[in-house]
C-alpha cells in the first residue's frame, strides 16, 4: 500500500457536461488538501475544459476532443498515450464505463485504482465504491477521495469552485457597461431555456415570472442566458411576449465559458432551469434559485455550501402516491408561477 508522501500524481477521469465537471471540483480540491505535494490530473472533453483555467487545485487538464471521443482507434491511442506519458499512483475514474475503464487497464501498474462498483469494473480496480441513494453529488464524490483514507488523512471539501481572473473579470465588466448594464443596480443572469428540451419549465410559466419580476423589481437588469439557435429563439420569443423591455439585456452575449464565468461573477443573481449555467454561477460565488425538471434531483444537483442556493421541483409539492398518476409533463406544469414567485422574491428582496 501507497503512503501519503509516496503519492505524487493522481489522475481524475471525469468527462459528462459542464454540471457533472463543475460539482467534481471539490474532490480535486479535497485530493489537493489530503495530499498537498501531489499533481492533480483530469480527463475532460475539450470544449469543458476552459472552465478550470486557473484552478489553483487542478495541475493539468487532459483534453479529448469530439473526434477523439467518436473515433475508437483514436480513442484508444489517446489513452494509450496518456497512461505511457506519466506514472500514477492513483486513478479515479469517476464514471467506470467499459471505455473509461481502459485508462486503468493501460496503467495496471497505478497501485490504487478507484471506481464506481458495476458487474463489470472490479477486474480493474483496486477499490471499488458503492453509491448511496439521495445524496448530493458533492458527498458521492467524496466516497472516491474517502478511498484513500488508509493512505492519508482525507480533509473533506464542500465549496465547489471556479476561477476568474481580474482580467476577464475587468473585461466582462466593461463589455457589459458598453451593453448598457447600470452596475449601481442588481444584476441577474436567466436560464430562460435548456439546451435539453425535457428540462425546459413550461415557457408560459417562464413568461409570467419574468413579467411579476419586473413589475416588483423596477431596479433589477436581466440579462438572458442562452446558446445559438432554438435556445435563442426561445429567449427571444420570451423577451417579444414581455414587449421587449428596457431592463431586459438581450444581445448581451458570451462567446465561451470563460467569457461567461466573467459574465456571471459580475452578476448579483441567477434564476431560471436547472443546468449547468446555474453549477457555473453556484461555482463563482452567485446566489441562485432554480427550477427543476421531473428528472433531475434537487438533493442531488444542488448541494449545499457556503454560497447559498434554493430551488424547487415537482416531489416538493406533490405526494408520491399522486406522482405515479402523472406524466412527466403533469408533474413538471404542478410548479407554477405562484409557487416560483411565493419562493423566489424573499430571495430577490435582498438584493435591493
Amino acid at each position: 500500500m501507497e503512503t501519503a508522501k509516496e503519492i505524487k500524481k493522481i489522475l481524475v477521469i471525469r468527462f459528462r457536461q459542464v454540471g457533472d465537471t463543475i460539482l467534481a471540483s471539490a474532490m480535486c480540491s479535497c485530493l489537493k488538501r489530503s495530499f498537498p505535494n501531489a499533481e492533480v490530473h483530469i480527463v475532460l472533453n475539450s470544449r469543458i475544459a476552459p472552465i478550470f483555467e486557473h484552478h489553483p487545485d487542478i495541475d493539468k487538464t487532459i483534453t479529448f476532443s469530439q473526434e477523439e471521443n467518436k473515433n475508437f482507434f483514436k480513442y484508444i491511442s489517446r489513452i494509450w498515450s496518456v497512461m505511457h506519458s506519466e506514472k500514477y499512483d492513483v486513478i479515479i475514474d469517476m464514471r467506470a464505463t467499459i471505455r473509461t475503464l481502459l485508462f486503468s487497464l493501460f496503467s495496471l501498474r497505478t497501485p490504487i485504482r478507484i471506481g464506481r462498483r458495476k458487474k463489470y469494473s472490479t477486474p480493474f480496480l483496486t477499490h471499488c465504491i458503492d453509491f448511496p441513494n439521495n445524496i448530493d453529488m458533492v458527498k458521492l464524490n467524496q466516497l472516491y477521495a474517502d478511498a484513500l483514507s488508509q493512505v492519508g488523512t482525507i480533509i473533506p471539501v464542500n465549496d465547489f469552485r471556479l476561477y476568474v481572473s481580474k482580467e476577464e473579470k475587468d473585461e466582462a465588466y466593461n463589455y457589459m457597461q458598453k451593453e448598457g448594464i447600470d452596475f449601481s443596480r442588481p444584476i441577474m443572469l436567466v436560464g430562460v431555456t435548456t439546451k435539453i428540451l425535457e428540462k425546459r419549465w413550461n415557457i408560459n410559466y417562464m413568461t409570467e415570472v419574468i413579467k411579476r419580476i419586473l413589475e416588483r423589481y423596477k431596479d433589477l437588469q436581466l440579462i438572458f442566458n442562452y446558446a445559438p439557435d432554438r435556445e435563442e429563439e426561445d429567449a427571444r420569443e420570451i423577451y417579444n411576449r414581455l414587449g421587449k423591455p428596457e431592463a431586459i439585456k438581450i444581445d448581451v452575449q458570451c462567446k465561451s465559458l470563460r467569457s461567461l464565468m466573467a459574465l456571471c461573477s459580475n452578476c448579483s443573481f441567477y434564476f431560471g432551469n436547472e443546468g449547468g449555467s446555474r453549477h457555473l454561477a453556484h461555482a463563482l460565488g452567485i446566489p441562485s434559485f432554480a427550477i427543476f425538471s421531473p428528472n433531475a434531483n434537487k438533493v442531488c444537483w444542488m448541494p449545499k455550501n457556503s454560497t447559498p442556493a434554493d430551488g424547487i421541483e415537482p416531489c416538493d409539492i406533490i405526494k408520491a402516491e399522486e406522482a405515479e398518476t402523472l406524466s412527466r409533463e403533469e408533474m413538471f406544469n404542478r410548479i407554477t408561477p405562484d409557487i416560483v414567485c411565493e419562493r423566489l422574491f424573499p430571495l430577490l428582496d435582498k438584493l435591493s
